[in-house]
């Protein structure tokens, strides 16, 4: 089928745009829906998008808004990836280079968490049958320095794969706490060994990705916020050795720096660590940037779940 002529879509875009009144309105979003206007009508002619197609998508996008989903598309699409990519190369021109990796955060963080010093628990209810986790380590500068009074907020999910907030069966704040490191930059917590987990069946996300021929799973991981007043913001997870998808995220969310080693300690040896029961034990260290004046702010200033108790 012969292609419509360019010059019928730049007259659309044009009758579009002459209803904007000037010194009206926001000029930054003009320009940024005249831009995706612009490509998405040449997209139609080029691919030969029909009616019926577009009206699909209408149908597909208001059902994504109403199951909540347009974060898990963000992340399964890459648009999350992409703007972490975006940001590491915003960093890099301005001579900062991240020892610790960033990567997304996802859609399931909730401002507020239990604060406590150096160590916390996770669980406000204690799973059955998981595997017990401790995981320490020290929050450093750049030059291997520690940095006391740093918050590592830390938030996973529940053996079912669920987030509590977003799962009423949960207490607020259960596996999600802040824990400010002590003078040598410590910090420590204990949870258990999280799973992976898929997208809500039959949802907006999973039927997207099944057309696109992919899969709408995650890894285990578990999420991270490290912050301190004179540091650049750091937002990454890291991921569950030996999980099947670790390579495989469909949020594209692995990096081979943030897949620590994870050390089995038998009971017998768990008194060596100051404990009493069988552990997995991972360690790992975040390492911090000093901010820097001009440079990219480096934080995504989106909008949060947050829980006032």
């Amino acid at each position: 089928m012969r292609r419509m002529d360019q010059s019928v879509i730049d007259k659309t875009l044009e009758q579009i745009k002459s209803v904007e009144k000037e010194g009206e309105g926001n000029d930054r979003v003009k320009e940024i829906v005249n831009r995706l206007l612009e490509d998405l009508f040449n997209a139609m002619a080029d691919l030969d998008i029909t009616s019926e197609e577009m009206w699909i998508a209408c149908d597909w996008l208001t059902q994504a808004g109403k199951n909540n989903e347009w974060g898990l598309i963000f992340a399964g699409l890459g648009i999350e990836k992409f703007i972490d990519v975006k940001m590491d190369w915003e960093d890099e021109q301005a001579g900062i280079y991240n020892m610790t990796p960033r990567t997304i955060e996802g859609p399931l963080y909730v401002a507020g968490s239990p604060e406590s010093f150096g160590f916390a628990e996770l669980e406000t209810v204690p799973e059955d049958n998981a595997e017990r986790l401790y995981m320490s380590g020290t929050v450093k500068d750049t030059n291997g320095n520690p940095i006391p009074n740093a918050k590592v907020e830390v938030w996973h999910c529940n053996l079912h794969g669920l987030y509590s907030h977003f799962d009423s069966t949960q207490p607020e704040f259960n596996l999600r706490r802040a824990i400010i490191t002590d003078k040598d930059g410590k910090y420590e917590f204990k949870s258990f060994l999280p799973v992976g987990y898929s997208c809500p069946p039959n949802g907006s996300t999973e039927n997207l990705m099944s057309l696109l021929g992919r899969h709408g799973a995650r890894p285990a991981h578990i999420h991270f916020f490290v912050t301190h007043p004179d540091y650049r913001k750091l937002t990454t997870q890291i991921n569950i050795e030996g999980d099947p998808l670790t390579y495989d995220d469909f949020a594209f969310a692995t990096r081979p720096e943030l897949v620590p080693p994870i050390h089995r300690i038998s009971s017998e040896d768990a008194s060596k660590y100051g404990k009493d029961e069988a552990f997995a034990k991972i360690e790992f260290d975040f390492n911090m940037v000093k901010e820097k004046i001009e440079a990219p702010e480096g934080e995504n200033h989106r909008k949060r779940a947050s829980v006032v108790l």
